[in-house]
């Protein structure tokens, strides 16, 4: 979703604009791994509900987002605030078998064996905390992790395709398997890929 979120969530420009400067006196927040020992352990429960907050029209149960954690931590961030360990966003993604994103609220029992392409499910950041280049940071790192595919997916939701497109991002045709589990991210739903050769930003 973005990113898609079980959806893709939407981000403002201005995560993308290098001149984006922080709020003075505040230090930025640090992306953690979801298995670090170090990340505070409400993060985890707070990011249920924050992609709840961010993604009403898209329900998923907390169920899923925890598999999915549980399943590939090294590619489901959280963003934590260093002066106060809240969580201002989070990103879930993993391996999956090219061109079959799990549907909408599905709940993983493992991950394909033969996965070979990456797949970037949800990335969210709160509102307060855009502008300072917190997407761009997150989505290189889950390139440096993409690197050992060929190619990314997500879905797209939100019109945020014009904002992947920087990354390399471009729309692909769909089969009839993947036309309908995009019906439930919405009408504005676009299943996107990218290289992982190319530039990771535009």
């Amino acid at each position: 979703m973005n990113t898609a979120t079980n959806t893709v969530s939407g981000f403002e420009d201005c995560n993308l604009k290098a001149g984006c400067s922080e709020q003075p006196g505040s230090s930025k927040p640090a992306y953690a791994s979801s298995d670090d020992a170090d990340l505070p352990r409400p993060a985890l429960k707070t990011g249920m509900h924050t992609r709840h907050n961010i993604h009403p029209d898209l329900p998923e149960s907390d169920q899923v987002f925890a598999k999915r954690v549980k399943l590939f931590p090294e590619g489901c961030l959280a963003l934590i605030e260093g002066d106060s360990d809240e969580l201002s966003g989070y990103v879930i993604s993993h391996p999956i078998r090219r061109r079959q994103p799990p549907a909408l609220n599905s709940l993983l029992g493992e991950l394909a064996s033969d996965a070979d392409q990456y797949y970037i499910h949800d990335l969210a950041i709160l509102r307060e905390a855009r502008g300072r280049g917190l997407a761009q940071e997150c989505i290189g790192k889950l390139f440096e992790i993409a690197k050992r595919y060929p190619t990314t997916s997500l879905v797209s939701v939100y019109n945020t395709a014009p904002f992947w497109g920087r990354f390399g991002f471009v729309s692909t045709g769909v089969d009839e398997g993947l036309e309908k589990k995009l019906l439930d991210y919405g009408e504005d739903a676009t299943y996107l890929e990218r290289k992982n050769e190319e530039r990771a930003y535009r």
